[in-house]
């Protein structure tokens, strides 16, 4: 087992409870809380981590991020989003427009038929599944139902109706 992390005197001890107590969300309060159990015990990170149900790793990291950068440390925002694209989002956005308003007019769009563009577009050949992600990121979803069912019989299907007994039993 680890020794006990030492918290930095970034805030007095007064000022550290108080800082716990103002947390706006449960996520900062638990965040917080792990720092002050580590200052006032000291409680190993094991401790801290089955008292607040969280993972040792991440009593680990909020009291390393609380050490290094003070309170402001532990609201800093994760890494979340995209890290690199071939087109920018408000670009994806106007080549989508263009295939919206194809299929408004009652054009049926498929991948395939928009691979080529997409790959002019960019300047360069992506793969069938980038097109996938790209309709999939834009929530493009083109779901229409059959006019009928390939093996319907309409013959069949009005002598049915017409020899079928009522549906509607009063009980």
């Amino acid at each position: 087992m680890r020794k006990p992390s030492v918290i930095q005197p970034h805030l007095s001890p007064e000022d550290l409870a108080q800082w716990v107590r103002e947390a706006e969300t449960r996520d900062q309060y638990q965040k917080r809380l792990a720092v002050w159990l580590t200052y006032i015990g000291p409680f190993h990170a094991q401790q801290v981590a089955s008292m607040l149900q969280a993972s040792v790793q991440a009593v680990w990291l909020w009291v390393g991020q609380y050490n290094a950068s003070g309170p402001e440390g532990l609201s800093r925002k994760g890494r979340g989003g995209r890290r690199w694209s071939f087109l920018s989002w408000e670009d994806e956005n106007r080549l989508m427009e263009s295939f919206f308003e194809r299929a408004g007019k009652g054009e049926i769009i498929t991948v395939k038929q928009i691979y080529p563009e997409v790959c002019k577009a960019l300047g360069k050949d992506v793969s069938m599944d980038y097109v996938y992600r790209l309709f999939h990121r834009h929530t493009w979803r083109k779901i229409g139902p059959r006019p009928r069912h390939i093996k319907a019989n309409p013959v069949l299907q009005e002598e049915f109706k017409k020899n079928s007994p009522p549906s509607s039993k009063k009980r």
